[in-house]
């Protein structure tokens, strides 16, 4: 279980490192791509690059892994249903930003940097709550409707 817990965070520092910089290459290419009619190269975007080459599959082996945790560990308790809806919105942002760079690629900037910095602040402020959920391990509330 100890080899699935390092994975597990091992990726997990992987994932979202990259996921909050998809957000700022998303920005710094729309601010390029207003000063300049193309881009120099026709590979796509670093972002794309960033978002399915580090992002994506570090988020798969960060899932897989914490679940392996979670199974052999046979462990449910409250605050890992609340990790799981945290990460749950992490995966949603994730997948929002796949929506971003597409918009980007296909040159439609109206809204993107907005978009980009909402994406940012919701991914952020779901990797410092899944953080001080794991650290501090919250009992069940007294007027939570049922038990575990």
């Amino acid at each position: 279980m100890l080899w699935f817990l390092i994975l597990h965070i091992l990726s997990l520092l992987v994932w979202t490192a990259a996921v909050l910089y998809v957000p700022i290459l998303v920005v710094h290419t729309a601010q390029e791509q207003e000063h300049y009619h193309r881009l120099p190269t026709d590979i796509g975007s670093l972002a794309r690059l960033v978002f399915t080459h580090v992002a994506s599959p570090a988020a798969i082996i960060a899932i897989i892994a914490g679940t392996l945790v979670f199974v052999v560990g046979e462990k449910v308790t409250f605050w890992l249903f609340v990790k799981l809806t945290l990460v749950s919105l992490m995966t949603a942002s994730h997948a929002s930003m796949g929506l971003l760079i597409t918009r980007l690629e296909r040159n439609e900037l109206r809204n993107l940097k907005t978009f980009s910095w909402i994406l940012f602040v919701l991914t952020s402020s779901c990797i410092v709550a899944v953080v001080w959920v794991v650290l501090a391990k919250p009992a069940i509330p007294e007027a939570f409707p049922w038990r575990l």
